[in-house]
């Protein structure tokens, strides 16, 4: 009976590759997303340092960067 639910009919090793396969995928592009989001990150604030007061209050009402804001509070 387990024996039967490893082999999966002689399909196991195509199963598994597969399975495989997606998990890299997902892990790789998770990765790249995640440094180019920590990139864009520190571009946002070296810009947004960079700001008198005028600018920056007129960036803080734009809801992006609103959003970005409230990431860099959470992490």
């Amino acid at each position: 009976m387990i024996n039967e639910l490893f082999f999966m009919n002689g399909y196991a090793a195509y199963v598994l590759i597969a399975f495989g396969f997606t998990l890299l995928s997902f892990l790789s592009l998770y990765l790249v997303i995640k440094m180019q989001f920590v990139k864009e990150q520190k571009n946002f604030i070296v810009k947004f340092g960079s700001l008198n007061s005028e600018q920056a209050s007129a960036a803080k009402s734009q809801r992006i960067n609103r959003e970005i804001l409230a990431n860099l509070r959470n992490n």
